[in-house]
């Protein structure tokens, strides 16, 4: 039988367990001085929109305002930080990534990729997204084993994260990378390629403006898309793990669901 001092001392060193891990989880909703300065320097926060994935965020075009769900995002970090947000709309990711390394945007929602990453550290995946292939109704092509074979050529948004996979992946087939994102499918049916790759609901969504497509079953890849900061910072280090605390209660607490839910996000799904 235990003694009445040992099951005090379990009893208690359970309670300091409870106490510190209360503690530790109270500091990670928390951003010190330090991490702040380094992470909004200029009193502002100023966050990358990337309007090339319709997922994320949109823009109305009569009166240019944005929304979606980095939207809702950033300005739940901005109130819990206290600082005030601007939001800067780039047509694509790439030009959006350009800015973080050049240090006018301290904060992006892009695709967790490794060669960015050279420059961006990501926090944790916030939304999980389809890469998928779309070919004419007419085209031999019935899966997406049979893309990468020679002489077929594939059109892909410059930058994007699916252009930066399949520049990896594909082994036989050329590629043509459009401008944007939003320009595939126009330039494949223009005449550009035999098979357009992209974001399965932009594709999707563009490809009502034609006939005679069809998507190719399944995805390529999955898109697991993140917050991602300069690795320039002093202290990014801190403020990618006090942003990825973030993300995780965002994500447990339902707030993305919500925000998903509210700009009616449909084949796309919160990150485990």
């Amino acid at each position: 039988m235990k003694s009445f001092f040992s099951i005090a001392l379990s009893v208690s060193l359970s309670c300091l367990s409870q106490l510190a891990i209360s503690q530790s989880s109270t500091a990670m909703k928390n951003i010190d001085a330090a991490s702040l300065a380094s992470f909004a320097p200029t009193g502002t926060l100023r966050v990358g929109i990337n309007l090339g994935n319709p997922i994320l965020a949109n823009e109305d075009q009569s009166t240019k305002a944005l929304s979606g769900v980095t939207i809702d995002i950033a300005n739940e970090i901005g109130k819990r930080i206290s600082r005030p947000v601007k939001l800067i709309p780039f047509k694509t990711a790439g030009t959006t990534v350009d800015a973080v390394k050049t240090g006018d945007i301290d904060m992006v929602f892009v695709a967790i990729d490794p060669v960015r990453g050279a420059d961006i550290s990501y926090t944790p995946a916030y939304i999980q997204i389809e890469g998928a292939y779309m070919v004419k109704a007419n085209s031999p092509i019935k899966s997406n084993d049979e893309v990468d074979m020679p002489g077929n050529e594939i059109v892909v948004g410059k930058g994007s994260a699916y252009d930066l996979y399949l520049t990896r992946e594909i082994k036989k087939a050329n590629i043509f990378r459009a401008a944007s994102s939003q320009a595939v499918i126009d330039d494949f049916m223009a005449g550009q390629g035999n098979v357009a790759a992209g974001v399965k609901q932009q594709l999707e969504s563009d490809a009502q403006r034609y006939t005679g497509l069809r998507m190719l079953p399944g995805r390529f890849m999955a898109i697991n898309q993140a917050i991602g900061i300069p690795k320039a910072r002093p202290q990014y280090e801190a403020t990618t793990a006090y942003l990825s605390a973030v993300i995780t209660e965002l994500k447990q607490s339902g707030f993305i669901a919500a925000s998903m839910k509210r700009h009616n996000i449909q084949g796309a799904k919160v990150a485990e």
